[in-house]
């Protein structure tokens, strides 16, 4: 049946109209924004003096370290636990410290998640848990009630298996949608190769792993990890440090200190020479490029200003040089950027960009060349002051927030940096020079033994990029990081594409089945954005229509008569009698797209053998009439179309949509999947069940009529 690609669109569509009040989230770093200044830059001055106030500090007889940061202009108050220890290793049960984390806040031995909620709604505070602390706050007068709830969070978590499971279920549906990601793709190939599957870095959540996890492993590690002598507690706002000496006397002297060792872990290798990795993504219509290695640059060292002043001006922005070369000059992606990270166990560098397939091996080919100009070609005097004076402003702005100033004395205290480092840092950034610049390019910056991770299109991208290889081979990787086994199916010379393609629609039901079926009616059920949806479709003598809609409201009603189509959307009414969307429909006005493939001219190559879900596939690339063109997997063992990858409109072009079809059963003789699962279009996959399918009904022709 064509039930494959027939929803995609639709359902895009469905998730923009039923999607309220879309929110935009602008993060911002308090040290590293960078606003695009070609517009009007500043005169140069000298660097303000900043009075950022000494936070107090002091330690209870548990080991709790307490720093406290006053600011009385807003009567509010927030405390913050911040664990001590470094990431751990959390082997096969990848996940489990972030799902821990979150456990504590979902019941306590006397309160259930609904009423912690509660308690905390209605004094209006806020109260938040994850695997590496908990944050609160509340106006001032409602602290001690906050700490009430805060404290039995902390010290009595129930840690109920039920919401375990619940939060299970979450992260399953999450890694479905993250393997057709190809953003996520590319992070667990940089996180696996760069530091290694024994490095907490490293180590990249699957499906395995989650089913794995229990309730006791989340216990065990609250256990072990939450206890004073392993935590921060930074409170800060309208509180005086008497005030907070009391509060943390009563309500965190209690907490049981135990015996801790500090996790430690090996330093990460560096390349050696630059060496391509390749993961492939079928239908991919542009390349997701990173060129990244490892670095040893820890928070607060002498080198961190300067460099992060160096990599501002190679791809900190829009006025960055990866930027103005491979956007503005060469019109090859909406943005290039780069990023120098410090970390207490193994810093980064990474130059990054999302560009058309066509391009990719000029996008990386410019990337090295911006590398390595500013190792040896000296920044614009005028053009460093501007990003000086842009860095100087952004670090004033970060000052307005109490949290920042928190955020400051932690790191001090974790770093073991100088009490003045950050009264001292614009100082010490308005030192930077040019030749400073230069030098922390030739320290860290290092095209010649990086790794070039690009995630697209193997046939289209991969052989182009073999001259970036230094031993002139790629290595290809899965979703997941996994070095990707080449299947070892062995290919008969004599088969075809057409060959496969009558095989799969032999076990449908053979080619006689396919001529005497005159209509169809499938009805679907899903679930999207929390509403349930039925998805009814038919088909007759080469006309089509499809509805959607909740029992209430039917958000779509699209019609095709064999000449016309007619798509109403809430009450919006379009109708088309050429172009691509009749093009399109035409392809839907069909009982089986694969009966049509043998009979319409549509070019059917054998691309090879992958292994889809453990099971062998022969892969077939798809040209239809129209020029569309599809990907397909079908069973070696069972000749099943199991997987459809092809490309629909997305908000900022084409969008490679992936499709499993699962659970085949007989319908009145017609062998089709009744489970079919969409991902690419929407934040999460859809599910589509069939839950009934008429063949050769007295059929409404009604349906189709244009009205």
């Amino acid at each position: 049946m064509n039930t494959i690609n027939k929803y995609i669109g639709v359902l895009a569509i469905a998730f923009l109209l039923i999607q309220c009040s879309p929110k935009t989230t602008e993060v911002m770093e308090s040290v590293e924004e960078i606003v695009d200044f070609r517009g009007s830059a500043p005169n140069p001055g000298p660097a303000p003096k900043i009075n950022i106030g000494k936070a107090n500090t002091f330690k209870l007889d548990n080991g709790l370290q307490v720093i406290v940061v006053e600011n009385h202009k807003i009567p509010s108050v927030s405390f913050q636990i911040s664990l001590k220890n470094d990431q751990i290793n959390e082997n096969e049960k990848v996940g489990f410290v972030s799902m821990a984390g979150d456990l504590m806040g979902r019941g306590t031995k006397s309160k259930s998640k609904a009423e912690i909620d509660e308690a905390v709604d209605y004094i209006g505070a806020s109260l938040s848990t994850y695997g590496s602390g908990m944050f609160g706050s509340a106006l001032t007068k409602h602290v001690p009630a906050l700490l009430d709830v805060m404290t039995d969070v902390l010290y009595n978590p129930s840690m109920p298996a039920e919401e375990l499971e619940k939060i299970k279920t979450q992260t399953l549906t999450g890694l479905v949608a993250s393997v057709t990601d190809p953003n996520s793709i590319s992070s667990n190939m940089r996180a696996k190769v760069m530091y290694g599957g024994d490095h907490p870095y490293g180590e990249i959540q699957k499906e395995e792993n989650v089913n794995v996890i229990d309730i006791e492993a989340c216990r065990d590690y609250v256990e072990c990890f939450f206890i004073p002598n392993n935590a921060y507690l930074v409170i800060v706002g309208d509180v005086t440090i008497d005030d907070a000496q009391d509060m943390a006397n009563k309500y965190f002297g209690k907490w049981e200190r135990k015996p801790f060792k500090p996790v430690k872990h090996k330093m990460v290798p560096k390349p050696e020479s630059t060496q391509v990795m390749f993961a492939h993504k079928d239908a991919a219509v542009q390349s997701v490029v990173n060129v990244s290695y490892p670095v040893e640059l820890k928070p607060g060292a002498p080198d961190v200003i300067p460099a992060r002043v160096m990599n501002t001006i190679l791809g900190g922005g829009s006025s960055g040089r990866l930027f103005l070369n491979l956007r503005e000059d060469k019109a090859y992606t909406y943005g290039s950027y780069s990023s120098l990270s410090s970390d207490r166990l193994a810093g980064s560098f990474n130059a990054q960009a999302s560009v058309r397939n066509e391009v990719t091996d000029s996008s990386i080919t410019q990337i090295l060349y911006e590398l390595e100009r500013i190792r040896t070609e000296a920044v614009d005097a005028e053009f460093l002051q501007n990003t000086k004076n842009f860095m100087t402003g952004s670090f004033a702005r970060s000052l307005e927030s109490p949290q920042t100033i928190a955020r400051f004395a932690l790191s001090i205290f974790r770093n073991n940096l100088p009490e003045d480092y950050y009264e001292t840092y614009l100082e010490k950034l308005n030192a930077v020079t040019v030749e400073d610049v230069q030098s922390m390019a030739q320290k860290y910056i290092k095209p010649e033994s990086a790794y070039v991770f690009v995630v697209g299109s193997k046939e289209e991208v991969a052989e182009s990029l073999l001259q970036f290889d230094s031993d002139g081979e790629i290595e290809y990787f899965d979703p997941f990081g996994d070095l990707d086994v080449a299947d070892k199916t062995e290919i008969p010379d004599d088969l075809t594409g057409t060959q496969i393609v009558e095989d799969y629609i032999n076990a449908m039901g053979g080619m006689d089945k396919l001529k005497g079926i005159r209509n169809v009616i499938t009805t679907m059920s899903a679930s999207m954005m929390g509403q349930n949806m039925t998805i009814q479709q038919s088909y007759a003598e080469g006309k089509f229509s499809m509805t959607m809609g909740n029992g209430q409201m039917t958000f779509m009603d699209q019609r095709y008569d064999g000449t016309t189509l007619q798509v109403s959307q809430m009450g919006n009414v379009e109708t088309f009698t050429e172009g691509s969307q009749v093009d399109a429909i035409k392809e839907q006005a069909t009982v089986s797209a694969q009966y049509d493939y043998i009979s319409n001219g549509s070019t059917i190559e054998l691309l090879g053998a992958e292994t889809i879900d453990g099971m062998s596939c022969y892969k077939l690339s798809i040209t239809k009439p129209s020029g569309n063109r599809v990907t397909e997997f079908y069973t070696v063992d069972g000749s099943l179309l199991i997987r459809t990858v092809g490309t629909a409109p997305g908000p900022a072009g084409d969008v490679a949509i992936t499709t499993d079809l699962m659970d085949y059963k007989d319908y009145d003789g017609l062998f089709m999947p009744s489970v079919i699962k969409t991902a690419g279009m929407m934040p999460t996959p859809i599910e589509m069940k069939v839950e009934s399918v008429e063949i050769n009904s007295d059929i409404d022709m009604s349906m189709f009529e244009i009205k």
